[in-house]
């Protein structure tokens, strides 16, 4: 497996409220045998999450899903697990100190019980910051004695929550749900920038607030600020001879409007999302479901990239996915992660294979944040000597 796969999921027309383009995913039958549900976690603050070998991974957390796959079909909760949508950040003024929660790993089997609990989208950001998260393999004079101790820890990256992005707290208030609904692909000034899918629409009905509460990235808050409001969906039925005589005509073409539009979203819209292929990681079975977090290939190019966690049935079809929009930066560290340790993290041997010179492929560690590994005498040395031959 390498590219998801939306089989069983059909769109429907997009909702727009500004630069907001909502696009519904149904399901004409569910998905059997699994049910999503929110644990919601009181409080505001940090999380970190013990990941083994001394390892942490900390974020703002806001809930957990838990994965059921009994077969009961229960899955959707009741009493505090459901706690309803809306949390209050703060009472009079900021608290003296900001709390930390403690959670042991990002995925954890319910002892005894055939659940998992797993923290949405931070499953797949851990991914991405732990791309080889070890630094240097090989003791090379270039890089610093702590980064060859501690490679890139700590290592950190910035995103935005959901309601700080204009406009998609208000877009995801008035959206319309539709029957069968299952899933949502979010556009920001008509660029993707998130996706989210559930395997069944009692799950999809409970877990949209929380769209909210997501992390996106750089540049869809900046695609929200500056970008203009997005045309909404339009359909033109043509009257005339052979046109609509009967409602049963006016059903039809109303029909393959939708058709036609739901070709257009499939291949132009959602293509990179669709069509990239990624690198998956299994990270638990579930019966005869698999989680996944996956990665993208880190082009060059311009085209959107995605990070993300997926659930799949035995026939590789999702059941569950959320994704996170990478932005240019991110897509160029992961770019120049996997260079350096493709050529053993040998500045010489990555500047060959780039076909570029020795300090540019500095200068490209610099702006990727990680200077600080460098040893800066050393390569200071080796670019005068460059520079006199």
């Amino acid at each position: 497996m390498t590219r998801i796969d939306l089989t069983g999921l059909d769109v429907r027309p997009a909702q727009v409220w500004g630069g907001v383009r909502l696009v519904p995913l149904v399901r004409a039958e569910p998905v059997a045998g699994l049910r999503l549900r929110r644990e919601v976690y009181e409080g505001w603050g940090a999380t970190s999450v013990a990941l083994g070998d001394r390892t942490s991974y900390t974020s703002y957390v806001p809930h957990g899903f838990v994965a059921d796959w009994t077969g009961g079909g229960a899955g959707a909760g009741t009493g505090a697990e459901q706690a309803a949508y809306g949390t209050v950040l703060g009472g009079e003024g900021a608290p003296p100190s900001v709390p930390v929660r403690r959670v042991h790993r990002l995925a954890k089997r319910r002892q005894g019980e055939r659940r998992l609990r797993f923290l949405p989208l931070h499953l797949a950001l851990e991914g991405y910051l732990a791309l080889h998260f070890g630094g240097p393999s090989v003791v090379w004079d270039d890089w610093s004695r702590e980064a060859l101790r501690r490679g890139l820890s700590p290592r950190a990256e910035a995103a935005y929550a959901g309601w700080s992005v204009p406009g998609l707290a208000e877009a995801l208030r008035i959206f319309e749900l539709h029957p069968g609904q299952c899933g949502l692909l979010l556009y920001v000034a008509d660029s993707l920038a998130a996706s989210f899918v559930v395997p069944h629409p009692d799950d999809y009905r409970l877990l949209h607030p929380t769209l909210v509460e997501d992390l996106y990235g750089e540049l869809v808050h900046q695609y929200a600020y500056y970008g203009a409001p997005v045309p909404e969906f339009t359909a033109r039925i043509r009257d005339g001879a052979g046109g609509v005589r009967t409602l049963a005509d006016l059903r039809a073409a109303a029909r393959e409007q939708e058709r036609a539009w739901a070709v257009a979203h499939d291949g132009l819209m959602a293509r990179d999302l669709l069509e990239t292929p990624y690198a998956f990681e299994r990270v638990y079975r579930m019966g005869s479901f698999d989680l996944y977090r996956f990665l993208p290939p880190f082009l060059r190019g311009g085209q959107e990239q995605h990070i993300g966690e997926l659930i799949t049935d035995h026939k590789g079809r999702t059941a569950y996915l959320k994704s996170f929009r990478l932005s240019e930066a991110q897509i160029r560290k992961g770019y120049l992660l996997r260079r350096l340790a493709d050529a053993d993290w040998h500045l010489g041997r990555t500047a060959e294979a780039l076909g570029t010179s020795y300090g540019e492929v500095v200068r490209r560690v610099r702006a990727a944040g990680l200077g600080g590994l460098l040893d800066a005498h050393v390569v200071a040395q080796r670019l005068r000597e460059n520079q006199e031959s």
